[in-house]
């Protein structure tokens, strides 16, 4: 076991992502950006013209970064997106 390896397994690492943190790494870039429009309350069109795309390529990206954020619907993406940018507080509320 190399020495990184043992710092974490003695409890000396980093605490671990939630998975939709960690899924959001493997989403790509433009993903992420549109995602945070969403959450913004950005409609596709609205999001399309912002970002010079279709409509279409928008609801393209949102069809591929859902599953990889475990979601389904873009209220629960805002709700994601919304939820990692808060504060964390003492007891995991807000």
């Amino acid at each position: 076991m190399g020495p990184a390896r043992a710092g974490r397994a003695a409890g000396g690492g980093r605490e671990r992502a939630s998975p939709a943190h960690a899924c959001a790494r493997r989403a790509h870039p433009q993903e992420l950006r549109i995602a945070g429009l969403v959450a913004d309350g950005l409609s596709s069109k609205q999001i399309a013209a912002r970002l010079f795309l279709s409509p279409r390529t928008v609801e393209y990206h949102l069809y591929k970064v859902y599953p990889k954020l475990g979601i389904g619907s873009r209220t629960e993406l805002a709700r994601l997106v919304v939820l990692q940018k808060a504060p964390a507080t003492e007891h995991g509320m807000l």
